[in-house]
């Protein structure tokens, strides 16, 4: 029955198509309901019940009553990431207000830490909403822009920062934008055959650029490069780590 499967909110940038690959081609995404939203939109619908596995930002983690990381992914990056961005159009030591983009909780976070404690910088910060004109702003601001928009927008703006690079810098971590967080116990057997799923996109990168690099914005070895050189999947302990630092960074601020 369609009411009894598991709901699962995956994200629904470049960065999530090995995830949708391994889910598809396996048949998995069969047994599930599957649904790709913005990453603050697959925390809102986890944290209200609407779906029961969500690949949320890591900001969002504290705002759940309890919560399971119930897989060995995530989206991750070890320096520069291309696609959580801080952009302006006047030098930095010039920027006195920043817009923060309404679809990630982590990426304004991390803006935040990072002007804390690697600029040593106090901003005006501006929340938006989907009605925002990112390439419409003032001189002496900037935008925190995430997602595959970077990569088109990015050349409209002269002044580029990358903040996984900026954290790289700050902690020697990489960075964990997201991970598979469940808000309930669930069957070993059933996480065992999601993993599985997921592994199966990541580790045929190839095959997945084959069936995504012709749609969206970043295409073909722009993609391949993207999923290879500047993203990475693997919640490993130095992607644990990075997630427990940012819980800590969190509250200070």
């Amino acid at each position: 029955m369609e009411s009894s499967k598991i709901r699962i909110s995956a994200v629904k940038y470049a960065n999530t198509y090995p995830f949708i690959y391994g889910l598809t081609e396996t048949g998995f995404d069969r047994k599930v309901i599957l649904e790709t939203d913005h990453p603050s939109d697959c925390a809102a619908k986890l944290i209200s019940n609407r779906a029961d596995i969500g690949l949320i930002p890591v900001a969002a983690l504290p705002l759940m009553e309890k919560y399971h990381i119930i897989t060995d992914f995530c989206l991750g990056a070890y320096g520069k990431v291309r696609t959580v961005m801080l952009l302006s159009n006047c030098p930095f030591e010039d920027i006195r207000s920043v817009n923060l983009d309404y679809r990630s909780r982590s990426s304004v976070t991390l803006a935040k830490i990072l002007a804390k404690k690697a600029w040593k910088r106090e901003f005006l910060w501006t929340d938006t909403s989907e009605k925002f004109d990112f390439m419409n702003i003032a001189a002496d601001e900037a935008v925190v822009l995430i997602g595959d928009q970077c990569f088109e927008l990015e050349q409209y703006y002269k002044y580029r920062t990358d903040l996984a690079e900026e954290w790289y810098r700050l902690t020697g971590l990489p960075f964990t934008f997201a991970c598979w967080t469940s808000n309930k116990e669930l069957d070993k057997d059933f996480l065992e055959d999601f993993n599985n799923a997921l592994a199966a996109g990541v580790n045929d990168i190839p095959a997945v650029v084959r069936k995504y690099g012709r749609t969206g914005v970043i295409q073909g070895e722009n993609l391949r490069i993207y999923l290879t050189e500047n993203m990475s999947f693997a919640l490993n302990d130095d992607k644990r780590k990075a997630i427990k630092l940012f819980l800590e960074y969190m509250t200070e601020i």
